[in-house]
């Protein structure tokens, strides 16, 4: 069988490849820089047996060449990792061994995937990403009544997704799952279908989101916090460990994990946000107004709209008139509804009974 030889230095050819004649391998181009001489033969094998229905020569009688990946000379990419010649990789882009990268996906410049990460059909990834080992990006979603066609994960720049963790691409065409950028997945992280992430929002190990949830920018879900289908978490609030989502978190507020209800606002992420004294002050008195003045929720909305038109207060009312589900309570409760404990009439006349004997 006639083979083409492999480089010492760059090696960026397009083309599938195999190294059993029978199972495509599609990481035929492969950048220069393998660390030692078994790398280097690996390359030389794959690139020296194609699959059936390519060409490497000009003498291969048989099929056509597969349509070239676009990739960047730049590309560092494993001997291991199977990357279809359809995807579009950008520059200084690495890929770890045993990595899977489908067709119809985009990878941007500098993005790191570490052993074993998937990055499958219909996922784009945007520059400076960290997939660490085991995450798969663009999985189908967990839906009974899943459409043929179905739509996109688009993920910003910056983000780290650290192992296991788990995006699925929206329900519908013509969608798509959103994450924006500089966001931490700590491990085994789940976003479902439809969802709608931020920019620099964390989230802690195991926290699972369901699907079509909005996370707003800054806003801090903590370890195996559960989020039900459709709810909304408000920018720079803060979801405590173990919590059950099931309505929507208004922003600058704290949750309790035990009790899943409102502790407060979160006074120290809004600190090292850069918020000043009077923007903490008013965003105090307008959660006075929602959760101790004791208003009917129209009235609360009114009074919000006139008394915070503006600044981060103003947000209060942009996101409690827009919610459908329902809103988050406070642990505390309101005034007027203080709870008075009565005796009964018999257990008064046994304490009479006692004390006088």
């Amino acid at each position: 069988m006639t083979g083409a030889k492999a480089p010492d230095d760059a090696v960026q050819l397009g083309g599938r490849w195999t190294c059993d004649a029978k199972t495509p391998y599609c990481g035929a181009a492969f950048a220069s820089g393998v660390a030692d001489s078994r790398g280097r033969k690996l390359i030389a094998l794959f690139l020296a047996t194609p699959a059936r229905g390519s060409a490497t020569t000009d003498d291969c009688r048989h099929g056509s060449r597969a349509p070239p990946a676009k990739r960047s000379a730049a590309v560092n990419i494993h001997p291991l990792a199977l990357v279809s010649p359809r995807a579009e990789i950008g520059r200084d882009v690495s890929i770890g061994p045993f990595c899977i990268i489908e067709d119809d996906v985009v990878i941007g410049d500098g993005c790191k995937l570490s052993a074993s990460a998937v990055i499958k059909q219909g996922t784009r990834l945007g520059p400076n990403n960290t997939v660490f080992d085991a995450a798969i990006l663009g999985g189908q979603p967990q839906h009974t009544r899943m459409p043929e066609d179905i739509g996109e994960l688009v993920v910003g720049s910056g983000n780290t997704i650290r192992e296991n963790v788990t995006m699925h691409r929206a329900l519908h065409g013509g969608t798509a799952t959103v994450v924006g950028d500089n966001n931490l997945f700590m491990v085994g992280v789940h976003v479902a279908h439809d969802c709608r992430v931020g920019s620099n929002t964390i989230f802690a190990n195991n926290a699972l989101l369901g699907g079509h949830v909005t996370v707003e920018d800054r806003a801090y879900v903590s370890g195996a916090v559960a989020v039900h289908q459709f709810c909304r978490i408000g920018r720079l609030a803060m979801v405590g460990g173990h919590a059950r989502v099931v309505q929507d978190v208004p922003p600058y507020v704290m949750v309790d994990g035990c009790s899943g209800l409102i502790v407060g606002l979160n006074l120290v992420g809004l600190r090292r946000s850069g918020f000043v004294v009077e923007e903490i002050s008013e965003l105090k008195s307008a959660y006075r107004l929602i959760y101790r003045r004791g208003l009917k929720w129209s009235e609360v909305l009114e009074r919000l709209k006139i008394e915070f038109p503006s600044g981060p207060a103003g947000d209060f009312f942009t996101f409690l008139s827009q919610g459908t589900r329902g809103f988050v309570q406070e642990r505390r409760m309101p005034p007027g509804s203080t709870l008075k404990l009565r005796r009964a009439p018999e257990e008064e006349g046994e304490q009479r009974q006692l004390k006088a004997g």
